[in-house]
């Protein structure tokens, strides 16, 4: 039957319509990716009216204006790509959502910025590179600034690219390429340099160990219980408890060192105390919620999100307390350059601090899910207990490593960290497979046995006599247990080479945008 030319015309026009409707949607989803674009430039807009009213119309001034646009445009990316690895675990673990996720880290990122950041660091504007060796002013003040630009540029590339990378090694790279090209080789700092390079391969390392060990350790203690109900009740205070103690110190001696640096065996004390304290009262409620549980490992699982919560906010606050500096750093030292101070040790005004503050949160919120969904969500899967893991391990970590002098990087020992679950889960699902196959084959050659009326007399490892089960036997059972993969790959390899690649990159960027800057910019001559 022929169509008539109505329903010809009714069928074109169809498909034109749903043509317009795709367009449409495409224009729509093009103009939401613009927004955030669009008020990260108001943000920096504000910065820019904000400096200049504090500086005035002085000489030099215009150069602190133009230096905190780009500080601010630093901490926007600090935000995106760095903050996720401390709200990430809580997000892949559906323990928060990433509205919530985006506000609890916002606010105790912003805190700790303003609380326990107000303080120049030293190793940005002289433990690199020893201002002495530039000499002139107007060089030190383009090589802080290409450093902190081209260290911006990097960490807005590798957001772009969904891999999350240190931001004290990007600035540090970019202080480095600049520093380099404005002095030579004699200016830098190599035994620092030399530690960084070592933190590459032990941050890592040391975080995916940690998590693995504490996953293993939970599984024993609690998950691989006949009475999961009864060892939650009996270990899960103590986990949390020790977890309380653990950021008690991290929270003092990372997030607050700025304000408040207590001896060694204050310290101790204070956790200690709070491992009593955290202990009695999370018994109490585990005590509480236990008759409402089944036996279930999600039901257990659930013990754990509050802790996790809290552990993914104090980690939010110990970072904008440290990483802010990566930010605001460069500034003070530029601003303490123009008003004749290279080098110093400087107080550094609120009015900084607020846009390093500001800078991180807003970055967080505009672009930081990108980065959230890639930690928590595409390396591997992660429940409560896993990424409480990542989170302890995390923090414990950092604490261990710090008392031991070695370099690490906060960064890679999370990400490490998620790693190193991912894996473990990896090995215990192979071997739980194998030994679930061996269990399947065992009552094959048992039930055989019955039947040819053979003595069923086992040998001391439970196998039948003559009837081990042979791993040949099943190869497509043995391939596609070798072939179980819970961590992608692909990420493990781009994640790894942007970590390889962030302080030679930086430091190249860097170097370049200084020669430029110090042809084309009036004042900056050497």
């Amino acid at each position: 039957m022929t169509l008539l030319p109505s329903a010809l015309r009714k069928r074109a026009l169809d498909k034109d319509l749903k043509k317009i409707v795709a367009l449409e949607a495409i224009g729509h989803q093009g103009g939401l990716r613009l927004v955030p674009l669009g008020l990260s430039l108001v943000f920096l807009a504000l910065v820019f009216v904000m400096t200049a009213g504090q500086t005035g119309v002085d000489q030099g001034a215009w150069l602190i204006v133009a230096a905190a646009v780009i500080g601010g445009y630093m901490a926007l990316n600090i935000g995106a790509n760095d903050v996720a690895n401390n709200m990430a675990p809580a997000v892949g673990a559906r323990a928060l959502s990433m509205g919530g996720a985006l506000l609890v880290a916002a606010v105790c990122e912003a805190a700790g910025a303003l609380i326990a950041g107000a303080d120049v660091v030293s190793t940005v504007s002289k433990g690199i590179i020893d201002p002495a060796a530039v000499g002139d002013r107007g060089v030190f003040v383009a090589l802080m600034m290409a450093a902190l630009l081209g260290a911006a540029l990097w960490l807005n590339l590798a957001t772009w690219l969904e891999a999350p990378v240190s931001t004290t090694h990007s600035i540090v790279g970019g202080v480095l390429g600049a520093g380099l090209a404005a002095a030579g080789f004699g200016a830098a700092n190599w035994p620092v340099m030399g530690a960084i390079a070592a933190s590459w391969v032990v941050s890592p390392m040391l975080g995916g160990l940690a998590a693995a060990a504490m996953l293993a350790l939970l599984d024993r203690l609690i998950i691989q219980a006949d009475d999961r109900v009864a060892a939650a009740r009996r270990w899960v205070p103590v986990v949390v408890a020790v977890t309380a103690a653990a950021f008690s110190a991290y929270l003092v001696q990372k997030g607050l060192s700025k304000v408040w640096r207590p001896p060694l065996w204050m310290l101790a004390l204070l956790a200690a105390g709070v491992f009593a304290v955290a202990l009695v009262a999370v018994g109490r409620l585990v005590a509480r919620q236990a008759p409402a549980l089944d036996n279930s490992k999600k039901a257990i699982g659930t013990l754990f999100t509050a802790p996790l919560i809290v552990a993914a906010a104090l980690l939010s606050f110990a970072h904008g307390a440290n990483d802010v500096a990566n930010a605001i750093g460069p500034l003070a030292a530029i601003a303490a350059a123009v008003q004749g101070a290279a080098g110093a040790k400087v107080v550094v005004p609120g009015w900084i601090m607020l846009i390093g503050a500001a800078g991180i949160s807003l970055g967080l919120a505009l672009f930081g899910p990108r980065l959230i969904r890639m930690v928590g969500e595409k390396i591997t899967k992660l429940n409560p207990v896993r990424a409480f893991c990542v989170a302890l391990s995390a923090a414990v970590t950092v604490l261990a490593a710090s008392a031991l002098g070695l370099p690490v990087s906060s960064t890679h020992i999370a990400v490490g960290a998620v790693f190193g679950v991912g894996l473990a889960r990896e090995r215990h699902a192979r071997r739980g497979g194998h030994i679930r196959r061996q269990a399947r084959l065992n009552e094959a050659a048992r039930a055989t046995a019955i039947e040819d009326e053979v003595p069923p007399r086992a040998t001391a490892d439970g196998w039948l006599p003559g009837m081990e089960p042979d791993p040949a036997q099943d190869p497509l059972t043995i391939r596609k247990a070798a072939k179980r993969r819970l961590v992608r790959r692909r990420h493990l390899l781009t994640i790894a080479a942007a970590w390889l690649v962030t302080v030679p990159l930086s430091a190249v960027i860097s170097a370049m945008l200084f020669l430029a800057m110090v042809r084309l910019v009036p004042g900056l001559e050497g």
